[in-house]
């Protein structure tokens, strides 16, 4: 799948990051900048600052003085990305999981006009279903489950942080969960706003730094919280 003929650096790659290790954050940001995209990092209140394990990239860097949760370090680059002339926004983890290489896949159905959202499967080809680890597939799937309960929107995988949106859906998907919760959030506003979407196969790649830094079972529990709390209050 090859991307179609665009400004490369109209596709703005948002990395959202918090107290991750320097090193990890300098590769993974280092591995995305031979493909020309233009790359954002938002630093959601990291203790020690994230600017320097920047240094000499050549990315934007966007901090909050204070941690407010991944999705709003989404937004915060989401409505970044679209002041400075964003044709594609994907968001991708700062833990070294994804592959840089696969963004040409997420993004290539949207360039090509066929749909306005794309989100990364790691549940879509047997080989990649095989990487993730028992544990955390049982609970993906029931994460699944859960997010087709309150959003009537059935992905094959709910919870990966690799996904697309164009310009037209990043302006009318406006995330309002700050926390993890975001990623059935995105969901909901989706469904709501009918904008045609596709899943798209990546790989996640399983480290043992990315599993002790990976969402505990425990936010499970607060994200179902944080969704009923919001459809109490909507």
């Amino acid at each position: 799948m090859v991307i179609p003929a665009v400004d490369r650096t109209r596709v703005f790659v948002i990395v959202p990051t918090y107290n991750e290790g320097q090193q990890v954050l300098r590769s993974t940001v280092s591995d995305l900048l031979p493909y020309g995209y233009t790359v954002v990092v938002v630093d959601d209140g990291s203790l020690a600052p994230a600017r320097e394990a920047l240094q000499s990239l050549g990315v934007y860097y966007l901090r909050h003085s204070v941690n407010l949760g991944q999705g709003a370090a989404l937004q915060t680059g989401n409505e970044f990305a679209l002041a400075s002339g964003a044709d594609v926004i994907v968001h991708f983890d700062a833990d070294g999981q994804h592959s840089a290489s696969l963004v040409e896949q997420l993004v290539a159905p949207i360039l090509r006009g066929e749909v306005e959202v794309t989100f990364g499967s790691r549940f879509l080809n047997p080989v990649d279903r095989r990487d993730v680890p028992v544990g955390k597939r049982l609970m993906l799937k029931l994460g699944v489950f859960i997010s087709w309960v309150f959003t009537k929107v059935w992905l094959s995988d709910t919870h990966n942080g690799f996904r697309a949106l164009s310009r037209t859906a990043a302006e009318r998907i406006r995330l309002r969960e700050p926390r993890f919760a975001h990623a059935t959030e995105i969901l909901d506003l989706l469904r709501g706003s009918r904008l045609p979407y596709a899943e798209i196969p990546t790989k996640v790649r399983y480290t043992e730094y990315s599993m002790r830094k990976g969402q505990r079972y425990l936010n499970g529990v607060n994200i179902v919280v944080d969704l009923m709390l919001r459809r109490l209050f909507k």
